[in-house]
């Protein structure tokens, strides 16, 4: 009896152990689609299964990024509606409407190492805290205009600000990308510096024209939703080009 009662135990902590590390499984367009709209970022992996090249490696990738949903797309009809044809890992993200692929077949070595980093440099949200990972994917991205919120993590203001923002962003999908700077941090005064402004002076919003290397402060007051959003209404307008920039630094990555 005791035999037979370990052999179920046993038998039941194998099967819990494969179902934990499976991917869910997404079958037509449809499930894609409702999957890409449940959240802010997703990772699909388009893969003939889990004997694939970079299934396994998507599976560890998934245990260590928790703050993105991963599922996996076997049907090569689906594929095509996302213009695949081969192994891809793809990175669905709503801030700028992008889908950023990562083509196995060009890769002879895929590592769970390589995927977390892939995901997390490319991990952009409707408000991105800035730091030297995600500057990659905010520098990459097609959306060149930021609108910057510099706060001080430790001020009781700091959270309220970032979710009033967070709210406001999807309203600029596609047009800025909303990033949140934490003025407290020293690797970050240089991007202060850039807008004139030091640790003491904040919150503050600012916002940055990558392509024409403009930049301008919402003056002093009261960051409400009402006066930001005007603020980047403004610049869309084409009116803040008619106002005197802020600082005097060359051009520089933030």
């Amino acid at each position: 009896m005791l035999i037979i009662l370990f052999l179920s135990l046993l038998v039941s902590s194998v099967v819990a152990t494969e179902k934990d590390s499976a991917l869910p499984r997404l079958s037509d367009t449809k499930a894609v689609e409702a999957f890409i709209d449940s959240a802010e970022v997703v990772v699909i992996g388009f893969l003939e299964g889990e004997e694939s090249h970079g299934y396994q490696e998507l599976v560890a990738a998934a245990k260590r990024v928790n703050s993105v949903s991963i599922a996996i797309v076997t049907e090569k009809e689906v594929w095509a509606d996302y213009s695949l044809s081969s192994g891809t890992i793809t990175l669905f993200r709503k801030a700028d409407n992008h889908q950023e692929n990562l083509s196995l077949d060009d890769a002879k070595k895929v590592e769970t190492d390589g995927l977390v980093n892939f995901i997390t440099i490319n991990e952009v949200r409707y408000i991105t805290e800035y730091n030297q990972v995600t500057a990659v994917g905010l520098f990459n991205s097609g959306v060149k205009v930021h609108l910057l919120l510099f706060a001080n993590r430790e001020s009781k203001e700091y959270t309220k600000l970032k979710e009033r923002l967070a709210a406001l962003a999807p309203q600029f999908t596609s047009k800025l990308l909303f990033v949140l700077i934490n003025g407290a941090v020293k690797s970050n005064s240089r991007s202060l510096g850039y807008f004139g402004l030091k640790s003491k002076d904040l919150p503050r919003v600012g916002l940055y024209d990558g392509d024409s290397d403009m930049k301008w402060l919402l003056p002093e007051g009261k960051i409400s939703t009402e006066r930001v959003q005007e603020f980047c209404q403004s610049f869309l307008r084409g009116e803040l080009k008619e106002v005197p920039q802020e600082g005097v630094e060359p051009k520089t990555e933030l």
